[in-house]
């Protein structure tokens, strides 16, 4: 069976889009403060400066606590 191979084409090569800061800026800023708030359930959230009374959170975030080297017991 033979191959053919197709010549390579004289078209100008693919420029991506431009994305606007302005454009980026929100997003970037949500998904920051959305990470600090999980940061601070996963390694601060139990004892003196919990938010939430009780041990809840603790327990739902506990493995990831412990993968993350934030000590909890």
């Amino acid at each position: 069976m033979a191959q053919t191979v197709a010549p390579p084409s004289a078209a100008t090569p693919a420029v991506p889009a431009k994305l606007p800061l302005k454009a980026i800026a929100p997003w970037a800023a949500f998904f920051g403060i959305l990470m600090l708030v999980l940061l601070y359930f996963v390694g601060a959230e139990q004892g003196a400066t919990s938010v939430f009374s009780g041990t809840d959170v603790h327990e739902w975030v506990h493995d990831a606590r412990h993968l993350l080297g934030f000590p909890c017991h």
